[in-house]
């Protein structure tokens, strides 16, 4: 399984990154995971793995962070379930760096909230990656496979497809 990649999209004025795809890898000893070739150079040096939904994480490139960090925090504080969400959004964030073979270590709290054992998928899906995973990944796939005709029409009755 590898397909896909990262491709240059407009924006508006501006050409942006979008990321695409499905590629499993696995885990090393040293709880390192190789980020696919294909999504490194768009990544840039500095990137943010945090918690995702659905018990998958999130890897963003720090300039895309930086974005949703900003939304994050102008959400209304007043609300418990937003500040709940806030708070595992940003609260389990790290910033972590591609080693020079393009490897990540991956924090044992955030391997630990995804239930990431040793074989793990990574998705591009527009702006960010998400690291799954295996069975997760596989259980969650069929599940929307499934569900994506009923999914199609709830979406066009609002326009959004």
């Amino acid at each position: 399984m590898g397909y896909g990649g990262s491709i240059n999209i407009r924006s508006g004025k501006k050409w942006e990154i979008m990321f695409l795809g499905e590629y499993r890898h696995s885990i090393d000893a040293k709880k390192r995971l190789s980020v696919p070739s294909k999504f490194r150079r768009d990544l840039g040096g500095s990137i943010v793995l945090t918690r995702g939904l659905d018990h998958s994480l999130f890897l963003y490139p720090r300039e895309e962070w930086q974005k949703i960090a900003e939304k994050l925090s102008a959400l209304p504080a007043g609300q418990a379930d937003t500040r709940g969400f806030v708070r595992l959004m940003l609260a389990g964030a790290e910033e972590v760096a591609l080693d020079a073979l393009g490897r990540v270590l991956i924090p044992e709290h955030l391997k630990a909230y995804a239930r990431i054992r040793q074989h793990v998928i990574i998705t591009g899906v527009y702006n960010r990656l998400e690291i799954w995973d295996e069975a997760m990944w596989s259980s969650y796939k069929k599940r929307m496979e499934k569900d994506a005709d009923a999914l199609a029409e709830k979406l066009g009755e609002i326009g959004a497809f």
